[in-house]
């Protein structure tokens, strides 16, 4: 597929993508058109098949990560409470501490999207071609957050807000996001080395891996010095699609989806 065949899905997507209020029945579920377009589920809403720990990538995690009601929820070790990092109950504490989870198959071209629910100050994120153990186990991801976390300040022009490509791109997309508690859609279409994010149905950035640009806003990056082991941060040309459990924050997802190109 093209890339412009590839934008008129998204122009397509986009039409739908303004009410996000979905029936409890219709999450994690694919319709007629989508099956016929190629798309799958990356999640079937009840079970923890297809994904596992990003540590290990054996098993999936025994706690940190729950589902209920054909929602996936990460639970935190602690919270942000007025922009700084608080204790929790113990007792609440112990539920959180899952770690990162990622896709069990690796990606090369295709197109990405999940719902998502900040909560206040939460902060996660959907990292795409990763490979455990590569450049410090790092990788490019669409930033998901919410400006009450302490991250939000830091960066350059907003390169670690919602939507960003963390820490490289900023999206200025905080006008799009929806309030914490409600649902928003997040999407990436990558293809060769162009890639793109989309929040809501809109576009928000797109870049070309490996070009010099790209690498220029590397070498400005906290990742400068971390393409270590032969293999240029960002570049990989395939990898597992990861979601973030960053440690402070809970943050819901449902409806993941991928289409390959």
């Amino acid at each position: 597929m093209n890339l412009e065949k590839i934008k008129l899905v998204f122009a397509v997507l986009a039409v739908g993508a303004g009410s996000l209020a979905f029936a409890a029945d219709s999450a994690n579920t694919l319709t007629e058109q989508e099956q016929k377009d190629g798309w799958k589920l990356l999640w079937d809403g009840k079970t923890t098949n297809g994904w596992v720990s990003a540590g290990n990538c054996k098993a999936f995690p025994k706690k940190g990560w729950v589902m209920k009601d054909g929602v996936l929820t990460v639970l935190p070790r602690r919270a942000i409470k007025n922009g700084k990092w608080v204790d929790l109950p113990k007792e609440q504490a112990a539920l959180g501490g899952g770690g990162d989870i990622c896709t069990v198959r690796e990606y090369t071209d295709f197109m990405f999207k999940l719902d998502f629910q900040l909560t206040e100050a939460a902060n996660s994120g959907i990292k795409y071609f990763y490979v455990p153990g590569v450049n410090k186990s790092t990788t490019l991801e669409y930033q998901l957050l919410d400006n009450g976390h302490p991250d939000a300040t830091h960066g350059r022009d907003g390169n670690r807000r919602i939507a960003s490509l963390y820490d490289l791109i900023s999206a200025h997309a905080e006008k799009l996001l929806k309030p914490a508690g409600e649902w928003n859609t997040a999407m990436i279409v990558s293809k060769g080395n162009h890639v793109e994010h989309w929040l809501n149905g809109q576009k928000v950035l797109e870049y070309e891996r490996g070009t010099e640009t790209f690498r220029g806003l590397v070498a400005k990056s906290k990742y400068a010095t971390w393409g270590t082991d032969g293999n240029k941060w960002g570049e990989l040309k395939s990898g597992r699609i990861l979601l973030q459990d960053h440690g402070d924050s809970t943050v819901s997802f449902r409806n993941i989806k991928i289409k390959e190109l």
